[in-house]
């Protein structure tokens, strides 16, 4: 009993301290926001109230700078950056600014900025703007710096960064003070570089093939294309209930109907969903349709498309994605979804002739299904379970069943299958397509099936969209079309191991909750 109340009173103790020193450090903290807006005063009743500036001539920035030395040596530039790092010594100091390209190291001397410059400059905490006009110069250990001639303030930081050496390791306050992660940790500005990077190709290769970039509605009557559950709202003006889309497709068709034969679109979508390492509910999707090709034309467009976007992002058309590698320089693999089934389910679906045969298998592998399901939605399950964790080199899963395609042409050999692919790489898929379906009549015969998914329960199911079918009707060309997951790729890219870390500002669960 006596152990038992020692312990208590140990641990009550830690507890205290723990506080304590919590409490402390709150204190230091405030003390030291105090201090930084006490120095903001005194500068704005000198007349020197850094807020007031409103423009700083930028000549170079700090990459520039070190990788043409040569040319610079001597010669005066003006850069502007976060202070992270300063270091007084009497007279003269040294400081490091961080700009958009890296860091550069400033001298920073009395008798070169003035007295009351350097009086002033003494005062500048860490985190400050700073402009800085001076000349290039290498240091006596050889680093590339700038004689400063002039130092401007042009923002005071109220806010105390992370302590430099620990940095901003917490990956909550990472990805809800995105900006904070930016200026601390330089792997993630290089992540948003490439996925700009990534963007600019995208749009490069497919301007270069002659497809034209063009935008469709986000709010619609009809969140229809995919399966998935959207996101609803109101429209007051209207008094009418909308959703966000859950894809780009029916709109994208329409323009292909109205004879935009190459056409695609960058932007969000919305799935109201779970959160995970790969899933967002916004995220970035890429559509294209082009007219008079087919999904064997997607395959083609896509290994081109990765190959060229590997080679100008990485340098390769090899990539590292943590334990994996992954050649994008050899033909990308093509396999059945029956097929692949067979080859690592070692079950051959083409010998399963009706659903109760397809739901015994199941309930023999342990795989879930629920009783509106026929054997084209049991053998995607066991693809699921059983083949895309193998699926790590590019390859392209084909022919699937046709109860899990809705808007995708059927096999002229086997109507119960489409010509429809996933791309998979790293053991996910990576992007959908399709021959797209252009018949308005088998369209509508699609759409009452998704309506009956509905009404058994389906809530991704699709809805019949009156206005796509009179397009149909007015007549589509033979077109093929292809979704791509812009996030994954960028991870893929940058061996970035969650979705959060390629998107700016994830979604996140609010504190108040």
């Amino acid at each position: 009993m006596a152990d038992t109340q020692n312990n208590a009173q140990g641990n009550q103790a830690q507890n205290q301290n723990k506080q304590n020193q919590k409490g402390g450090q709150q204190q230091d903290i405030n003390q030291l926001l105090k201090v930084r807006r006490e120095k903001l005063a005194a500068l704005q009743e000198a007349g020197k109230d850094p807020f007031q500036i409103t423009k700083y001539d930028v000549t170079h920035h700090s990459m520039e700078i070190k990788d043409n030395f040569d040319t610079l040596e001597d010669k005066e530039v003006s850069i502007a950056g976060r202070m992270m790092f300063k270091r007084v010594m009497g007279k003269a100091s040294f400081c490091n600014v961080q700009d958009l390209q890296g860091n550069i190291q400033a001298y920073v001397a009395r008798d070169s900025i003035g007295e009351e410059s350097y009086a002033d400059f003494k005062k500048y905490d860490m985190g400050d703007i700073l402009g800085i006009t001076g000349k290039v110069f290498k240091t006596q250990t050889g680093e590339i710096s700038i004689h400063a001639e002039s130092v401007t303030l042009l923002s005071k930081s109220l806010q105390i960064l992370p302590e430099k050496f620990h940095g901003l390791t917490d990956t909550d306050t990472r990805y809800r003070q995105r900006y904070v992660d930016l200026i601390m940790n330089a792997e993630v500005k290089d992540t948003f570089i490439k996925r700009s990077k990534v963007i600019s190709c995208i749009r490069r290769y497919l301007d270069g093939q002659g497809f034209m970039e063009v935008e469709t509605p986000m709010l619609v009557a009809n969140a229809g294309g995919a399966a998935a559950r959207p996101f609803e709202t109101h429209f007051n003006a209207l008094d009418e209930d909308l959703k966000l889309r859950i894809s780009l497709e029916l709109y994208l068709k329409r323009l292909i109907v109205g004879g935009m034969e190459r056409v695609y679109e960058i932007g969000r979508v919305f799935r109201n969903e779970g959160l995970d390492t790969r899933h967002n509910p916004e995220f970035t999707l890429m559509e294209l349709y082009q007219a008079y090709t087919d999904y064997h034309g997607m395959m083609d467009l896509t290994e081109n498309l990765y190959r060229y976007i590997a080679k100008e992002v990485t340098g390769s058309e090899v990539i590292t994605y943590g334990e994996n590698t992954m050649d994008l320089s050899k033909p990308f693999e093509r396999i059945t979804m029956v097929d692949a089934v067979k080859k690592y389910a070692d079950v051959d679906f083409n010998e399963i002739k009706t659903t109760e045969e397809a739901k015994k298998l199941a309930d023999e592998r342990h795989i879930e299904y629920e009783d509106r399901h026929t054997k084209g939605d049991i053998l995607n399950l066991f693809f699921e379970e059983y083949v895309e964790e193998h699926l790590i080199q590019p390859t392209f899963v084909m022919d699937h069943p046709i109860e899990i395609s809705p808007l995708t042409k059927k096999k002229l050999e086997d109507p119960n299958y489409v010509e429809r692919f996933e791309f998979f790489m790293n053991g996910w898929e990576m992007a959908n397509a399709y021959s797209e379906l252009n018949d308005p009549i088998d369209q509508r015969e699609r759409f009452a099936a998704q309506e009956e998914a509905f009404a058994a329960g389906d809530e991704e199911a699709n809805h019949t969209d009156e206005d796509f079918l009179n397009a149909l009707s007015i007549g589509m060309p033979p077109t093929g079309g292809i979704g791509y997951g812009i996030d994954r790729m960028v991870m893929m890219m940058t061996n970035s191991p969650a979705i959060r870390d390629v998107l700016l500002f994830p979604t996140m669960k609010s504190l108040d909750k």
